[in-house]
């Protein structure tokens, strides 16, 4: 089997794929990753052939701020909207031409694939090739049952909610993001297709033939009218643990007092909200704090650290999270996973819309408290931290997920999926793509 993943260049776009790519390697199928430069030598590892972008914005290795300099220290919808048209819509139909020489190169028997690298739709539609989504975040498709992505209201099949839910669906794709759904018709008609007639964040590809959730049905919310070739296959990690050598304080975590992960992310890395304030909120516990700061921590303005606090850019969760009791996070989604599938209740404070959905789904579930405040204070860190440890049901609803996960293949199920995907031949299924050019009948 031959299979061209593509993956948006960024780190929480990059790390789960890993996984899947070092098992359609150990089968034997020839693969080839189309992804940024700083991610090769990641790649190679896998035993893929890295191809590396050309035509299309590499902005791997850089943290948001520094690929979109006006990004910075946006937050709320804006920052939702600003991100998903630039980090993801325009450099679509330079990923497109890309992908579409490679696949002239050597014609694959199916995409892999992020659900935000659209020049993978966008090829896929005109040539009429399978893919995979592998998700990166939450389910991404409407419901009856769910408000618009983005608002962070929990799901419900009663009959008033789906009233609610139609009324915000309308007033949301004909107003408050009526801009970014027509954007993301403009770049369609860029690239040579008709519109979608859907909502924002829709209107840009058609489904995939096969979306892997990598995490678990008790995670998600259990929709409806959830697409029926959605699969959960659960965490995807790799089968090597990272090796290196540790950092020095690493004997401190021995277990006498509980370890706390504080983990601002790898790319929307504003140190001012979370990891201050969390670190100031967190001095005079009686925990052993690891802050983990995606960027250089030299780079960062941090003053003294406390002296229960150790300050380092990165510690694999493979070896930190069977000694952590609590993690504090902006809701990044795979970090988000990891946690939950080593038994580690959480505490989300979110930045951006997409995030808050994670951050929800973490409060619906039981595994631990959001905080959806705009500014936090370090008492809103420090009393979400010490009810985290001090109220077992917390503990307990992240061990039972633990075990759901266990439940699951991960890398080996996903494998299998696609395996199955592509013996069962050509694309037939609902979301078989139509040719450019067609008219497109589906309803708002």
């Amino acid at each position: 089997m031959r299979v061209l993943i593509a993956t948006t260049p960024g780190a929480g776009h990059v790390a789960p794929m890993l996984s899947v790519a070092e098992e359609l390697v150990g089968r034997g199928h020839r693969v080839r990753w189309y992804t940024g430069a700083a991610f090769r030598e990641s790649v190679r590892r896998s035993g893929a052939r890295f191809e590396p972008m050309r035509a299309a914005y590499d902005f791997s290795g850089m943290t948001r701020e520094q690929a979109f300099p006006h990004h910075a220290g946006l937050t709320g919808l804006n920052g939702m909207t600003t991100g998903f048209r630039e980090i993801f819509l325009d450099p679509a139909p330079d990923q497109m031409a890309d992908l579409l020489d490679l696949v002239e190169v050597e014609p694959p028997d199916v995409l892999v694939t992020d659900e935000t690298i659209f020049g993978a739709g966008f090829a896929r539609e005109h040539l009429g090739l399978r893919q995979v989504w592998v998700s990166t975040s939450v389910y991404l498709f409407s419901s009856r049952d769910t408000a618009p992505f983005g608002l962070g209201l929990f799901p419900s099949t009663a009959p008033w909610a789906r009233v609610r839910n139609a009324a915000l669906r309308l007033a949301a794709h004909h107003v408050v993001l009526r801009g970014l759904r027509r954007h993301g018709d403009r770049i369609r008609s860029r690239v040579g297709l008709a519109p979608m007639r859907k909502g924002p964040f829709e209107n840009v590809v058609h489904p995939p033939d096969l979306y892997l959730m990598s995490t678990v049905p008790s995670f998600e919310y259990p929709l409806g009218d959830m697409l029926p070739q959605t699969r959960f296959v659960g965490p995807l990690q790799s089968a090597t643990v990272p090796d290196g050598d540790l950092p020095p304080w690493w004997d401190e975590l021995d277990g006498r007092r509980p370890v706390v992960h504080l983990t601002q992310g790898t790319v929307a890395n504003d140190w001012r909200r979370l990891l201050a304030p969390g670190l100031e909120a967190l001095a005079e516990e009686d925990v052993t704090v690891i802050a983990t700061t995606g960027a250089d921590p030299e780079d960062l303005d941090l003053g003294p650290l406390p002296g229960n606090a150790r300050l380092c850019r990165f510690v694999p969760h493979a070896h930190l999270l069977p000694r952590t009791d609590v993690m504090v996070t902006n809701g990044g989604y795979g970090g988000v996973n990891s946690a939950l599938s080593h038994g580690v209740p959480l505490v989300v404070a979110a930045a951006t819309e997409e995030k808050h959905e994670v951050g929800q789904r973490v409060a619906w579930s039981g595994a631990g408290i959001h905080l959806r405040k705009r500014r936090l204070s370090r008492h809103d860190i420090r009393d979400a931290v010490r009810r985290v440890l001090s109220e077992p049901s917390f503990v307990r609803r992240a061990g039972e997920l633990r075990a759901e996960y266990r439940d699951h293949g991960g890398r080996s199920e996903a494998v299998d999926r696609i395996e199955e995907l592509v013996s069962g031949g050509p694309s037939t299924g609902p979301s078989a793509p139509r040719r450019s050019g067609g008219s497109e009948t589906e309803k708002p």
